[in-house]
């Protein structure tokens, strides 16, 4: 019997890699047993990216189309808020004034 997975192509989620250790948030561009394919960016610097786009400098930020092999990847988890704490998503819109979902879509599928 297949699980069901609750993952689908467009939306936004949370990969934690190994080797080394990092954070990518981004819109998922596809998943399977190979790895994860996402158009996103690293979180270490999550406020410089919020000053940046805030101010319009969205050329600045370090945002790309990554495939990440499936034994790098810790885990992987919906962008949705929690206990009261919003979502990384949400986060970004309050504070930077714009929609998450299309920063985070390649320009070529616009």
């Amino acid at each position: 019997m297949a699980l069901s997975l609750p993952f689908a192509s467009g939306q936004i989620v949370v990969v934690v890699l190994r080797d080394p250790r990092e954070r990518i948030w981004g819109r998922l561009l596809g998943l399977e047993a190979s790895g994860i394919a996402l158009r996103g960016l690293e979180l270490t610097p999550w406020e410089q990216v919020l000053t940046l786009v805030k101010r319009g400098e969205d050329d600045q930020v370090a945002i790309g189309t990554r495939f990440y092999p499936m034994h790098r990847v810790e885990s992987l988890y919906l962008d949705e808020p929690s206990s009261g704490v919003p979502s990384l998503s949400q986060d970004f819109q309050r504070r930077s004034g714009r929609d998450p979902q299309a920063f985070l879509t390649d320009m070529m599928e616009a």
